[in-house]
C-alpha cells in the first residue's frame, strides 16, 4: 500500500517505513503527526483511489524523529567589471520523519 502526499508544497510518494525530510515542522521529537487534508492518491494492492483534489477518509500518520539542517549552499552574485560582488550561505531547516501507518477509513 502507498499513498502520494502533498506537504509543504511538494508530493511525495510514501509507503509504511518511509523515511522522509521535510521542511521544518512545528512538532517535537517523537509526536505522531496525521496529515488528513493531503492525501492526494491511496493505492492499495488491487484499487487506486484517486482524489479530487484529496481521498476523503484517507489519513497518512508520520512520526517526528529529529530537527536537523540540509547542506550548506552558497549563493553567490558578481557583475563584473563593477566590483560588485555578493556572497551568502544558506542551510534549510529540516524535519525527519518516518511513515507508520496509511490508512482509509
Amino acid at each position: 500500500m502507498y499513498a502520494i502526499i502533498k506537504t509543504s508544497g511538494k508530493q511525495y510518494k510514501v509507503e509504511t517505513g518511509t523515511t522522509l525530510e521535510l521542511d521544518r515542522i512545528a512538532a517535537e521529537a517523537g509526536e505522531t503527526i496525521t496529515l488528513q487534508d493531503s492525501v492526494l492518491l491511496l493505492s492499495d494492492d488491487s484499487k487506486i483511489t484517486v482524489g479530487t483534489p484529496t481521498v476523503a477518509g484517507a489519513v497518512v500518520s508520520l512520526q517526528v524523529k529529529e530537527h536537523l539542517r540540509g547542506p550548506k549552499l552558497i549563493v553567490f552574485k558578481m557583475k563584473r567589471r563593477k566590483r560588485y560582488r555578493n556572497k551568502k550561505g544558506h542551510r534549510q531547516e529540516l524535519t525527519k520523519v518516518v511513515v507508520t501507518d496509511i490508512k482509509l477509513s
